[in-house]
This record gives C-alpha cells, sequence and structure tokens, in this order.
C-alpha cells in the first residue's frame, strides 16, 4: 500500500519534498480522519472519540510510511494514528497527567529544571506530527504555533545568569526545528551570550516526521551556533527511509551530531528483532542509539505500556548478540520528578571481596579472583 499515491496522487515531486507544503497538507481534525477512513474504508469511529480529548495532525510524508491497510495495527500508525483506547482505558492509579512533575519543576514559564547541571526550555507548541505516546499531551490543548515570546526568553536569560552551575540546555517543545529561522537563530544566540552555557542540545523529530525540513539553510544555522547536538525520535526500522538519510547526514555534514532516543511501545518495537533491526541500522547512518525508554506514564498512554521485565530480557539479549555501539541505555524516567535510572541486566552473580563470579552471555559461570589475599 502507498498512502502517498492514494491520498495524493496528484502531487508533484517538488510539492512532496517542500516541508511548507508538508505542514499545509497535513491531515488533522474530524475532517482528516474521516478523510483516511473513507480511503481505506476504515472505521475511525474510535479515532474520532479519542480526538475529542486528544488533538491529532500528520505529516504526508509519514502517514506515507504506513505499510499495512489497518493503520491502527501498523507500527507507524499506531504512533500517530488515534486510539480509542487513548480514552476509553480504564484510569490507572499510576497514570497523570504530568508524571516527571514538569510544571512543579518551572521555577518560570517556558523552563524546566529537573536536574541541577540542565535545563529545558520549551520553545513551541507545533509539532509536525503528534505522537500518540507523547509525556506532553497535556500541552496539547493550547493551540498550535504558540513559541516562546522575547519577554519570556528574557527572563529565561536572566535565569541562567544566576545559575552558573547549568552548563547545558535542551531547546525542546513541540519540535524547535519548525519555528521560523530568525526566531530559532534568535534563541541560539541568546543562549550563547550566557558565558556559562557550554553545550545546546535540540530535541526534534523533524528527521523522522518531516525530513524536509533540514533545509541546507537551516543546517548553515546551526552550525553557526556549534557545539549543538541533536536528539532524534525513532522507534521502528520503518522510519529511516532514503528521505531520513539524507536529512541526518545535511546536520552531520555540518558538524551536528545526531543522537536516538526510543520509547519501547506494545505493539510498535517491543520485539527483539525489531529493536536490533533499528538500532544497527541507526548506527549504518552514524546515528548513535542513546536511549530506549520506558514509555513514561501518562494518561492517554497505558495501551502502549510495556512490562519492565520484557524490557530487561530484550536488553540482555542485545548485549549478548549485538555490537556495543549499537547498544542503548535503557532508561526509566521516574514519576515524581525522580529523574532517570538505567535498567541494566546484571553479569556479576555474587562476590566477597576476594573472588566474584559472573555469567557470561552464553551462560556460562566464570570465577574471577579479585584478591592474592
Amino acid at each position: 500500500m502507498n498512502l502517498k499515491h492514494i491520498l495524493w496522487p496528484d502531487v508533484s515531486e517538488k510539492e512532496w519534498n517542500n516541508w511548507q507544503w508538508q505542514l499545509k497538507n497535513r491531515l488533522s481534525g474530524k475532517e482528516g480522519l474521516k478523510r483516511l477512513g473513507k480511503t481505506l474504508g476504515a472505521d475511525v469511529t474510535g479515532p474520532l472519540k479519542a480526538i475529542k480529548t486528544y488533538k491529532w495532525a500528520a505529516t504526508p510524508y509519514y502517514l506515507s510510511l504506513i505499510k499495512s491497510k489497518d493503520v491502527l495495527r501498523d507500527p507507524v500508525g499506531k504512533q500517530v494514528i488515534p486510539s480509542p483506547k487513548e480514552t476509553e482505558a480504564p484510569s490507572l492509579p499510576l497514570a497523570s497527567s504530568d508524571p516527571l512533575r514538569e510544571k512543579e519543576y518551572s521555577p518560570i514559564k517556558g523552563l524546566i529544571h529537573r536536574y541541577r547541571d540542565r535545563v529545558v526550555i520549551l520553545a513551541t507548541s507545533l509539532c509536525a506530527s503528534y505522537c500518540r505516546h507523547c509525556n506532553r499531551k497535556r500541552q496539547w490543548a493550547r493551540p498550535e504555533c504558540i513559541t516562546i515570546s522575547r519577554e519570556a526568553l528574557g527572563e529565561i536569560r536572566d535565569y541562567l545568569l544566576l545559575k552558573p552551575h547549568v552548563r547545558e540546555v535542551l531547546v525542546s517543545g513541540g519540535d524547535p526545528l519548525l519555528l521560523p529561522l530568525e526566531k530559532l537563530e534568535f534563541i541560539l544566540e541568546a543562549l550563547r551570550t550566557i558565558s556559562t552555557i557550554k553545550v545546546l542540545r535540540l530535541g526534534t523529530r523533524v528527521p523522522v516526521t518531516l525530513p524536509m525540513r533540514v533545509t541546507d539553510e537551516l543546517c548553515r544555522l546551526l552550525k553557526r551556533h556549534r557545539p549543538i547536538w541533536i536528539n532524534t525520535h525513532f522507534n521502528h526500522p520503518n522510519e529511516i527511509t532514503k528521505e531520513t538519510k539524507s536529512a541526518i547526514e545535511r546536520m552531520q555534514l555540518a558538524g551536528i551530531p545526531v543522537s536516538n532516543q526510543s520509547v519501547l511501545l506494545r505493539g510498535v518495537n517491543d520485539d527483539y528483532d525489531i529493536l536490533r533491526s533499528l538500532f544497527c541500522n541507526l548506527q549504518e547512518i552514524m546515528v548513535r542509539p542513546y536511549y530506549l525508554f520506558q514509555c513514561d506514564m501518562v494518561k492517554g498512554t497505558s495501551h502502549f505500556w510495556v512490562p519492565l521485565e520484557m524490557g530487561i530480557e530484550i536488553m540482555e539479549r542485545m548485549w549478548a548478540h549485538v555490537g556495543g555501539m549499537c547498544v542503548p541505555n535503557f532508561v526509566v524516567d521516574l514519576p515524581d520528578g525522580g529523574g532517570k535510572v538505567r535498567l541494566l541486566p546484571s553479569h556479576l552473580l555474587e562476590s566477597d571481596g576476594k573472588e566474584a563470579v559472573f555469567s557470561t552471555f552464553e551462560k556460562r559461570l566464570i570465577k574471577v579472583r579479585l584478591s592474592h589475599a
């Protein structure tokens, strides 16, 4: 199935590869869902109910990655097509609209300061496509295109000038790479005037959902403000295409390193072979598999949650059979602002200070003498 030819049969290649055309022609709201359902002969009654609570939008490009006619079962479709489970799932005690307590860690508007040496700036509310597992679904009630004001950015700058221990800023949102270039440059320039800020990071899913946005002009802008790191968000091998490869390469040739943060999602990538393919393919395009996140316990995402034991088992196999550069850190971002913790299989079975017993990846036991005493 090729949704590009089905839904946009008359689009030219020039239009298709224009990021502004992509944004203008996103499917969204009731009409977008009805069009998708009518075209595919799919029942969208459930998704229509879901968007009464959580909005949706998706670029033509990202929708074109859906391979199955049953869009709600496709690993790409599941990430972007609303599910009735977002609102029909029973209320779970651990589910929260803000499980990481970001509001509590926001000393001023638009800034999250949860770790001592780094902060997050929420630069915009706009995303090219709205991921159904997003940990900021609570913000979807806000209008699109809200961007941080000059006044708010000035307050953030004043705050950071008084916090010399903060050395790193993550610009997130929404997606900061959807900002007008002059607005993005203004933000980066303001941060670069703070001598204690040494590193900038941009959290973006644009290379995955709207790769044509990564233009030469954008890359030249980013290059002017190095050191900048890009953290992007591939969840499935089907998202790695010739378009995403070109976008990644343009950033890399501008001297911008790219890392990836995946989320473990039930029915999308909760499978060893899928994740192995994803991480190995990312390594091939020189994107570092940095994190694999346990899905945050956000309201409206419980249908994506995977048992911790399954994630640990997958990572144990990964350590045994895949090169270390392909293996991300498996982490949980703890509720109540507890921060990230790594979940690692332990191969140290016992130790008395003189001798240790290890289990190899082949499950053999090996004793190692630690002391001559």
